[in-house]
């Protein structure tokens, strides 16, 4: 398992772009058509901050801006039902959903109010 990428909520997500691009040398790239607007910036050929469009405003549950989550990326069908083994045992509960044009899979936990932590592996992975 390896960490994937970070998710940065911000109702100005320009100003986040111009800094992680034009300070940090990362560079915009291919973004899935989410309901909501957001970028995908790449190192290499991997996206590794996610910044999205604030939609609703602060309340006592979660700030905005934010980082709203981190993501580990899992490479293998066997780490894959291990996880969800763990997951069943200790009775965590998780939401799946397909990234949308992407081929993957997302399971996301909530592990406290406002930090959530995703995993992610590629569908043809599990099917193979």
């Amino acid at each position: 398992m390896q960490l994937d990428h970070a998710t940065i909520v911000t109702s100005d997500m320009e100003g986040a772009r111009r800094f992680f691009c034009d300070v940090v040398g990362l560079r915009v790239g291919p973004r899935p058509p989410f309901r909501i607007d957001g970028y995908w910036l790449y190192l290499n050929d991997r996206a590794v901050i996610h910044i999205v469009a604030a939609a609703v405003r602060a309340s006592a549950g979660q700030a905005v801006p934010r980082i709203d989550h981190l993501a580990m990326r899992i490479d293998s069908a066997d780490e894959w039902s291990a996880l969800l083994e763990r997951l069943h045992a200790h009775e965590v509960a998780y939401q799946l959903s397909e990234v949308p044009l992407s081929g993957e899979l997302q399971l996301f936990v909530s592990i406290a109010p406002g930090v959530n932590v995703e995993f992610v592996i590629a569908l043809p992975t599990l099917l193979s």
